[in-house]
Parts: C-alpha cells; structure tokens; sequence
C-alpha cells in the first residue's frame, strides 16, 4: 500500500512553554513507524502535519491509508485536524475518527459519559471563570488538570491540593496559563495502571501495565506527572518508575480493570486503538481518569508497545495490525 504517516514533531523552542511540545513525536518515534511500514512492504511518505500545504498535498497526491499519529496545533479539537482534512478528502486513516478524538481530548465532557455509562471515575467539577462555588461533595485531597491537555500537560505535584486556599490559586493558574476550563477531581490515592486496547479483527485487551513510582520518593513524584513523563528513566532526577507488564493483580481485579477499559474504548467510539489510564484505590476499586485514542507508539519508552510486547507482539506487527485494522474498517470487514 501507499501510506503516508501523519505527525507533529516535537522540537526545542525557548519561546514556548516548557510542556508546549509535549503531545509531539520524536523523530525516533517517526523513524521507527516508517521503517516498520517499510519492513512490510508499503511505500511511506512521512507528512509533517504543520506543512502550510497539507489539504493540497493529499488532494494532489491520493495514498491508500494514512498512519495518523498527528496531535494537531491549536485548540479544544486539534487532535481532529488531520482527520477531518481527510474526511473530507475521502481519504482512510488509522485510528479513531474526528468526533471521538475530539471529545476525549475534553477530559470533562469524557467523565460525564463514563458516568452515563455507570464506569467509575473520580468526582469532579468544571471550572470556567476561577471563582465557582466549590462542589461541596467533592473531598480533599484534589487534583487540577487543564480540561483539554494530553501528556500531562500542566500537571505537576502542586496540583495535588489540600485545601481551598491552595485549589483556587491552583484552578486560577490553570485558566490563566492555558486560557482553558480547569477540571478538578478527587485524587485517587493508590495505584497507577494502564491498559490498551487492539482491533486487529478481533478486540484484543493487552496486558494491564502498572506504574509503579516507589522509586521516585527522591523527586517526590507519586504518579504520572509532566515531568516523569518528560523525564522518564532518569535515575539522577528521580523520574525513573519501575514498569510491571503484566500487573501483579488477583484474577478478579484484573479482569475488572480490562472490562473498564474496553469499555471506555466503545463508550467514547474509539477505533484501532486506544490506551485507558486507570488509578486503583487502597480499598481496591479501579477508576478511570481518562483514554488517549493516540497513545505514543516510540517502541523503546511508550507505555502502548510495552504492552504490545508483554502481549507477545513485535513491534513491526504491531504497526502493520493498526494499519490492518483501519484497512479492514475501511473494507467494512470489522
């Protein structure tokens, strides 16, 4: 086939903020995807997805199927940017669709149809102005995320607040620095798992991977933050998490947690793909916090192929079973 794999690249700029590339692949990332493709015998065009020219060049230059990893540039929905261009070309790609890339990227709006869908997730308030009277349910401790951020963005260990003096100046930073709603939830003191999912024609549940940040106490990191994620592996910062693929879990809470997860996968109408982060408490009762519909695909430190290789997949098969997948959707054989 004819593919062209779509991306944004991540880059060093000290005019952005910190964590403003953060969704982005790296060229590593990129290089191993085409080189997989290639392994499998397609011809790969890699299409950086800030081209100015990118409508024209797919008008232009048709292809079988487009690998979309690509994050989008700007706003609520850029996530859906690529897609809906080939949308609107008539042009496949792999991976979940305009409306559903969209409306997980909004972390509030996913709560409230995981709450529909009787799928356990924390408490949690929307706060648009900074001075909405507190939900007085929700408990302390909480946590403060940007509502339309991936990667962490915006999350660090002082978003995990104890009082109200702390959660107001914390949401009004969040507004203010992301010029987007702040989401508030109860934090969930226990365990950090996640859990992807592949429709290769059949669903395929890989093994639960867990976080475990036992040996990040030095940097004071206790769960997924912007920095461990940033920084992961580095032993001198203290942001090297010990990876447990699959989790040491009783048959039962195992089996709960992938049924929660494919779940969400059909809930929020992903396709091909997708990666479920899942906090299970001390009283062991598992809580959705989010799906990333694009999780990262680097073969050496993405959470998404660890499983796949727990799971007995090669990393080129891998590839070309996503690929397959949307090929097969597109087919209307799955």
């Amino acid at each position: 086939m004819k593919i062209a794999l779509t991306y944004n690249l991540k880059r060093k700029d000290d005019t952005k903020p910190a964590d403003y590339f953060s969704e982005y692949d790296s060229e590593d990332t990129i290089g191993a995807i085409t080189s997989a493709l290639r392994k499998k015998g397609h011809s790969v065009e890699a299409i950086d997805a800030e081209y100015p020219g990118i409508f024209s060049y797919f008008k232009k230059n048709r292809v079988d199927m487009v690998f979309n990893i690509a994050e989008g540039q700007h706003g609520k929905f850029r996530e859906s940017e690529v897609p809906a261009i080939l949308d609107y070309l008539n042009i496949p790609y792999t991976g979940s669709n305009t409306f559903s890339l969209a409306l997980a990227l909004n972390k509030g709006l996913t709560k409230k149809i995981l709450k529909a869908e009787n799928i356990p997730t924390p408490a949690f308030q929307i706060f648009s102005e900074g001075n909405e009277t507190l939900d007085p349910n929700l408990k302390f401790p909480l946590i403060v995320k940007p509502n339309c951020e991936g990667s962490a963005k915006g999350i660090a260990i002082s978003n995990v607040v104890n009082t109200k003096n702390e959660l107001f100046k914390k949401i009004n930073e969040t507004i203010g620095f992301y010029r987007q709603e702040a989401l508030v939830e109860e934090f969930i003191d226990g365990r950090e798992m996640t859990v992807g999912i592949l429709e290769n024609g059949k669903t395929t549940i890989f093994p639960i991977l867990e976080i475990d940040f036992s040996t990040c106490k030095n940097s004071g990191e206790y769960f997924y933050s912007w920095r461990v994620k940033e920084y992961q592996g580095d032993m001198e910062l203290g942001l090297a998490p010990i990876f447990n693929c699959p989790a040491k879990l009783d048959k039962h809470t195992e089996a709960t947690i992938k049924e929660l997860a494919l779940r969400t996968h059909h809930a929020l109408g992903c396709f091909d793909i997708s990666r479920t982060d899942i906090r299970l408490s001390r009283d062991n009762t598992p809580y959705v916090l989010e799906i990333n519909p694009l999780p990262g695909l680097n073969p050496g430190a993405s959470n998404y192929p660890l499983m796949a290789y727990a799971a007995g997949i090669e990393y080129e098969d891998l590839i070309e079973m996503i690929l397959m997948s949307a090929f097969s959707r597109r087919k209307g054989l799955n």
